[in-house]
């Protein structure tokens, strides 16, 4: 299975059907799957922290939500998920592609892939790495109920290995 099959099967499975996303090179094949789902909202953004909102709302008129962008937006957003998500007590499945991380050929992506991890730990929120395509719709397919149970976002973060496969 391929790196962006493996998400997308993922989401299906976990019945999310509402997705923001904020463009990235690495989310474009999944994008274009989402995009010609049915089943499946998609409401592209400018601004991650945007996108947070409009998941909110449309969590809260009964979709199954999801915001697909870079780890660089994560930054964007951190007054969002902790004055509105934590504060809520909301669901939501984020899924990053996680930019600056080892083989990156863009130096300005590293210092925000260093420091991913230890955001979203400093914030409390549960974040996976998936290493393959198998391992990463397991994942996503578990996301949704995690992030329910906890009552906070739960993050997918792709690295460039990931994509490899």
């Amino acid at each position: 299975m391929k790196s962006s099959e493996a998400i997308y099967e993922g989401l299906k499975k976990t019945g999310i059907n509402f997705i923001v996303s904020v463009p990235c090179i690495n989310l474009g094949k999944l994008l274009e799957l989402i995009d010609e789902d049915n089943d499946i909202i998609h409401v592209p953004v400018t601004r991650e922290e945007e996108g947070i909102g409009i998941c909110a709302g449309a969590y809260l008129g009964g979709k199954k939500t999801a915001i697909l962008m870079q780890n660089s937006g994560l930054g964007n957003c951190i007054n969002a998920l902790a004055s509105l998500y934590e504060l809520y007590s909301l669901p939501l499945v984020m899924i990053m592609s996680h930019r600056g991380t080892s083989g990156e050929p863009i130096i300005g992506q590293v210092p925000m892939g260093k420091n991913t991890s230890g955001i979203l730990e400093s914030m409390g929120l549960k974040y996976f790495k998936p290493k393959n395509p198998e391992e990463g719709e397991k994942i996503v397919s578990n996301s949704w109920k995690l992030s329910e149970k906890e009552k906070l976002p739960v993050s997918i973060l792709l690295d460039i290995n990931y994509w490899q496969h």
